[in-house]
């Protein structure tokens, strides 16, 4: 293992800027800008672009953090390896770990469930939009788990190509959705007046937080990046300032361009819908296909990241060694993740897997944002930028458990399940382990 440690710290440098930008920027526009887009209208109504811009600047300073410990702890294992640094491998890191592997699963999920909203607008199985979503969600999961068994270079090529073309359609999108603003009459759904109060507007930038979730994918990279000490700050920043800048344009084009109560009809596909008044069914079908392709890669990918984040707990032993069998060629977490993406999915509401992947990965930031605090003097950092992380990150977590109660119990409920469950299963493990060695 000690070796395997060093060869991870000391990479070939095979990944330049270019290739470091696109890991993050690929990592989050994934799935989750198509998935959420939609919920972050009907919760910040013509605030949307101040929720993106709310949840970017929270992302940004923690990508600070990322950047010091990606420079003094460049490792494959990327957050699991900050937290172990942090917090030694006590059952409070082991079970933070383990909630990090989980957050993929909700993620994949969100992935799936946006694919599943898509793919009707192309094709219906049986004429019922919610018994065709649940055939095409469980079917693309399927279908990625067969993949990442088959190749995984195919998994590697599927993403680089899929970067690209969601992307060059994206920003195709931004560019006529503007133009078309100047003669919208739903522009006026902008104005001030029509905000949420700024509780709901923050409330609602941290329920679609999990659209910047995949920024932190630069650090499982940094043992390969060409000149890091240059290289993985730009990576980080330039990243995360691309999709914010990005993510606020598509919202004021989607408010601009959509009735609010289009919106809340098109909820799951609300995207394809606001390219409809200025390009017609073509351009709903155009951003249709991307959202599909988008989608795909991104299940694919997390797909594999998550297996590897299983395996990378178990070796670092805050899971039982089991987790470190293979299975035709891949790790057993692969399996265990694909099956339990499958049951979420198909178990809980668009609105409950958003707020449960945004309470898991603002949680696992903000103590990141503490792992920065705690060793800014080794790791070169700013103590009061990682602090400020931090703060921002629990107060976010807060306000968003208090609106999401009222709003969203199911999603609340399960986040305190998967939670608690985390540390429940990292104790018992431990005290079995302790229990071992006495015996």
């Amino acid at each position: 293992m000690a070796a395997t440690r060093q060869e991870q710290r000391t990479g070939q440098g095979r990944i330049g800027l270019k290739e470091a930008i696109s890991i993050g920027i690929g990592g989050m526009v994934g799935g989750g800008i198509f998935a959420v887009l939609g919920l972050a209208v009907s919760l910040a109504k013509g605030g949307t672009p101040v929720a993106f811009l709310i949840a970017g600047c929270i992302a940004l300073i923690t990508s600070y953090s990322y950047v010091k410990l990606s420079l003094a702890y460049p490792d494959s294992g990327g957050t699991v390896r900050f937290i172990d640094q942090g917090f030694g491998t006590t059952v409070f890191s082991g079970a933070i770990n383990n909630l990090l592997w989980v957050s993929y699963i909700i993620m994949l999920s969100l992935y799936a469930s946006a694919f599943g909203s898509y793919a009707p607008n192309l094709l219906s199985l049986t004429g019922d939009r919610s018994v065709d979503f649940h055939i095409y969600a469980t079917a693309i999961i399927v279908l990625a788990t067969v993949i990442n068994y088959y190749n995984i270079a195919v998994v590697g090529r599927i993403e680089s190509y899929a970067v690209i073309i969601k992307l060059v359609i994206l920003l195709g999108f931004v560019g006529i959705g503007v133009y078309g603003l100047f003669s919208d009459p739903n522009v006026g759904q902008l104005a001030f007046d029509q905000w949420e109060s700024p509780l709901k507007l923050f409330a609602g930038a941290m329920v679609i937080f999990v659209a910047y979730e995949g920024f932190e994918l630069i650090a499982n990279a940094a043992p390969d990046i060409v000149s890091p000490q240059r290289n993985i700050p730009r990576a980080y920043y330039g990243a995360v300032i691309f999709v914010m800048l990005l993510y606020i344009v598509i919202a004021i084009v989607t408010v601009g361009s959509l009735a609010f109560d289009r919106v809340a009809k098109a909820q799951d596909y609300v995207l394809a819908e606001a390219a409809r008044p200025v390009l017609g069914q073509v351009g709903f079908t155009i951003i249709t296909i991307a959202a599909l392709i988008s989608t795909f890669s991104a299940i694919n990918a997390s797909l594999l990241g998550g297996s590897r984040v299983n395996n990378e707990i178990a070796e670092d032993d805050e899971l039982p060694k089991h987790f470190t069998a293979r299975l035709w060629g891949q790790p057993i977490g692969l399996l265990i993740t694909a099956v339990a993406t499958v049951i979420v999915v198909n178990a809980f509401g668009l609105e409950s897997i958003s707020t449960a992947g945004s309470i898991g990965f603002i949680g696992i930031f903000g103590i990141v944002n503490l792992v920065g605090v705690k060793t800014h003097r080794d790791i070169g950092a700013r103590r009061g930028i990682p602090l400020t992380g931090a703060i921002l990150c629990f107060i976010a977590l807060a306000v968003l458990v208090h609106q999401e109660v009222t709003a969203d119990l199911t999603g609340v409920l399960l986040s305190v399940g998967i939670i608690g469950t985390c540390f429940a299963m990292e104790w018992g493990y431990k005290r079995s382990e302790r229990a071992k060695e006495t015996s």
